[in-house]
């Protein structure tokens, strides 16, 4: 037990710290939620995914092979969902939302401090190719299922291709190709830089205003499915993809981990945005913020203890 408290006091609770701030600074000056996502995505994500994927030492095969693991993971958490509300009584909104909430998961604003406070430059390294595969899925596929109740169905492409992060990993993968010749621009390279480096607070306080902002229903019914198939089912696949991936030690860990994530925000912002339930995925998103630090928790704390043999950090 004491191991546990003491990895919750230090790796959750500074990203819970910061989140309280952006709750708390909502609370007082109710701050344009709006604004503060239009930041992350038009500027932080982008400029943290440019810089990251493209300076990063880890070998292409890995990063591969990384890419290969979340998209097992996302479909994964489809499939459960899938299953899950055909064999339930729920609106085609709910569904949909469901199936969001469960297969888009928080590696930006949640998993890059995560993984960073608990394994340092490697967690971050790692991580940012979760990041920019799971951003990728976001505003396509997340975009599509957001606009699957919709009779219109025409309007998904041109969202998809507005978005500036499926752009970044492009720019950044032919960067990184090229021996990253950006980063001797230093009028480019600094500002973006910063950017990246502003992320992790400013993304954890955007949380925290969203948090803020939501006015969950109870958690009974489809809800509960999607948070147990989000916070349980996503480790569980993600145990079982390492394995079968063949990673091993830290990166094996790595991933498993980050496979607890809570909901994206993006999906409540997607469901708003498109036809699907916005209330359903804002009350997922909050709900598996809350369980997620004693989710992950739990987790370090096996795997720490070497009780997962081929991920042992």
């Amino acid at each position: 037990m004491a191991v546990f408290f003491d990895i919750f006091l230090s790796v959750c609770l500074p990203i819970l710290v910061l989140a309280g701030l952006g709750w708390g600074m909502d609370r007082i000056f109710d701050l344009d939620l709006k604004t503060l996502v239009k930041l992350n995505i038009y500027l932080f994500v982008p400029a943290f995914i440019l810089t990251r994927l493209s300076s990063t030492t880890l070998e292409g095969g890995t990063g591969l092979a990384v890419v290969g693991f979340t998209i097992a993971v996302i479909l994964t958490m489809g499939a459960m969902s899938w299953i899950v509300s055909a064999a339930t009584e729920i609106s085609p909104a709910q569904r949909y939302s469901m199936k969001l909430s469960t297969m888009i998961y928080n590696c930006g604003n949640w998993g890059i401090p995560l993984m960073t406070l608990a394994f340092g430059e490697l967690g971050g390294v790692i991580q940012v190719f979760v990041l920019a595969t799971m951003n990728v899925t976001s505003f396509s596929l997340g975009v599509i299922l957001a606009n699957a109740g919709s009779r219109d169905r025409k309007g998904w492409l041109l969202p998809i291709l507005k978005q500036p992060s499926p752009w970044a990993v492009a720019f950044a993968l032919t960067f990184r190709h090229f021996g990253n010749p950006i980063e001797e621009v230093n009028f480019i390279w600094v500002p973006l830089d910063y950017l990246a480096n502003a992320l992790i607070a400013f993304a954890l306080i955007t949380l925290g205003v969203q948090l803020s902002k939501t006015k969950p229903p109870g958690i009974r019914g489809p809800l509960g499915h999607a948070l147990l198939i989000r916070l349980i089912g996503g480790p569980a696949a993600a145990i079982l993809f390492t394995w079968w991936f063949g990673f091993d030690g830290p990166v094996a860990a790595i991933l498993i981990l980050g496979a607890a994530a809570p909901t994206a925000v993006n999906t409540a912002l997607l469901a708003h945005e498109f036809t699907a339930d916005s209330r359903f995925a804002a009350a997922a998103v909050f709900y598996s913020t809350l369980a997620a630090s004693i989710v992950v928790t739990a987790i370090l704390t096996v795997l720490r203890a070497g009780w997962i043999p081929w991920a042992i950090p």
